[in-house]
């Protein structure tokens, strides 16, 4: 095959991660290299938790190894390793930038991440290379969401209004945050070199690999922050990683998944577990409803459906629909852990 894809570590294999290598004729390319330990309500002991935990940094890193090209969507820790700075030596990463579409939390990390990689590998400090900030504008983001901003919800429609209107005051907040912080610069040294990949597109070889603007991690204004989503295309096949959309919840992402109809998909969950405090009923309804679209409306010859999904052992009936419309067309559609041939860690720990 022209291009192919191994997932290296999931949440289903028992601790936060969503890594995955592909690789084409030209390039190695891994994707999202972090990992972290499940929450306290994850059905395992503490003992378990931690060995999955180990087993994945190992398998994580080892992947780095025969990586070209490291993408890091954005920094939550499960995405990206933050301290062992030796993994991207020799490597290109494309990266999301830190500078604009960035919550306050994810900020501070990249900066973290940034003093780091100019230490080991150019001993010197990100202070010294900082550059001043820039004043720009920047567009409401529901504009470029015409599908989920007009949709009718029902009685639901006042609490959105309500919520969207919050959500733009702390949008507003945050882009007053962009337009003071000094830039962070793309860095290059001797062993590394680092690009803000947000809405561009590299060719390696016959190898393109595209990404996204920054999109909602997750619903609307979504205080968790932004992703960039990555396509990767060779010989006539196409590869997705989604990255967190949580379901998608947001319509018009799952439009864009059908629009490009990859091949190969990487499809992030609802946070079922955490159902009633970070996600609501209407906020899971999208994203089956959205899930299902994709699963009915692309042609995809798999579609891998995990991270944040597979972290209570109800998960399968909370998006039932998903799965039951997989069946029915006879759609690859299964968790990273069924595509490797083993049962996901937390109906396995839950007996």
């Amino acid at each position: 095959m022209s291009l192919s894809f191994e997932p290296v570590w999931f949440d289903s294999l028992g601790a936060k991660s969503s890594c995955v290598l592909v690789k084409t004729p030209d390039i190695s390319i891994l994707i999202d290299p972090g990992i972290a330990i499940m929450q306290p309500s994850f059905p395992a002991t503490e003992e378990e938790k931690i060995k999955w935990l180990i087993e994945g940094e190992k398998a994580i890193k080892k992947a780095c190894e025969k990586a070209d090209v490291i993408i890091i969507s954005h920094y939550h820790y499960d995405h990206y390793f933050s301290n062992d700075f030796g993994i991207y030596k020799g490597k290109t990463l494309l990266v999301k930038s830190p500078n604009e579409y960035i919550n306050d939390s994810q900020r501070k990390r990249a900066e973290y991440f940034y003093s780091g990689l100019c230490r080991y590998f150019g001993n010197i400090t990100l202070q010294s290379i900082l550059k001043k900030a820039e004043i720009r504008e920047y567009p409401d983001p529901l504009k470029e969401l015409p599908i989920a901003s007009t949709r009718d919800f029902g009685e639901y429609n006042k609490r959105r209004e309500q919520l969207f209107k919050k959500g733009l005051k702390w949008f507003k907040n945050r882009v007053n945050n962009w337009n003071k912080n000094p830039k962070i610069p793309e860095i290059e040294f001797g062993d590394i070199h680092v690009i803000f990949a947000d809405g561009r597109q590299f060719q390696f070889g016959d190898t393109r690999i595209r990404f996204t603007k920054p999109l909602f991690h997750g619903i609307e204004f979504s205080r968790v922050g932004w992703v960039i989503s990555i396509v990767i295309e060779h010989g006539g096949k196409k590869f997705i990683h989604s990255s967190d959309l949580n379901g998608p919840i947001i319509e018009d992402y799952a439009e864009w998944i059908v629009r490009e109809n990859p091949d190969m998909l990487i499809l992030d969950g609802p946070m079922t577990y955490m159902l009633g405090y970070l996600l609501n009923k209407i906020n899971l309804k999208r994203a089956i409803r959205n899930a299902v679209k994709i699963v009915r409306e692309t042609d995809a010859e798999v579609i891998i459906y995990d991270h944040h999904l597979p972290r209570e052992r109800h998960f399968k009936k909370h998006t039932e629909k998903v799965w039951e419309v997989a069946e029915k067309l006879d759609k690859n559609v299964l968790t990273a852990a069924e595509f490797l041939g083993k049962e996901p860690k937390v109906l396995e720990a839950g007996r």
